[in-house]
């Protein structure tokens, strides 16, 4: 197995992106539309924070729809994106190797590490991404 590939060659580069004035309506939207399950919150390319689709579970009843429609649950309405978003989430830059990155996953309760330079948003790795690297080594 390769021993220091960069995080960049696995992550995510074209990013499906919240901005903190988005309706928790539209970010249950997104996650349904594109297959994901964490998006990063941004204020032009800068970072601010990521939100996940269990933390609109958490706060809803989101599981109990079908895919197609959005819930109408009022607690949408109670809640905004920076008050469920993970605030300044743990980041890696784009040289950071597979290997950290696998540590840094294996040891928290998050799936995904956004991938900065600087404070801008590059790209995204989560769990799924590391599991299809290490099946494609095989």
């Amino acid at each position: 197995m390769k021993q220091r590939v960069p995080v960049s060659q696995i992550m995510s580069k074209k990013l499906i992106t919240l901005t903190p004035t988005q309706s928790l309506y539209e970010a249950e939207r997104l996650f349904k539309k594109h297959n994901i399950r964490h998006i990063p919150v941004v204020e032009g390319d800068k970072l601010i924070g990521i939100v996940s689709y269990s933390d609109l579970l958490r706060i809803s009843f989101a599981d109990m729809t079908d895919g197609e429609e959005e819930v109408t649950s009022v607690v949408y309405d109670l809640y905004t994106i920076p008050q469920i978003m993970a605030k300044t989430p743990l980041t890696v830059s784009a040289d950071t190797s597979i290997k950290e990155v696998a540590e840094i996953l294996s040891a928290q309760s998050f799936h995904s590490i956004p991938v900065v330079e600087g404070d801008k948003l590059v790209g995204l790795v989560t769990t799924t991404d590391l599991i299809k690297y290490l099946l494609d080594q095989y």
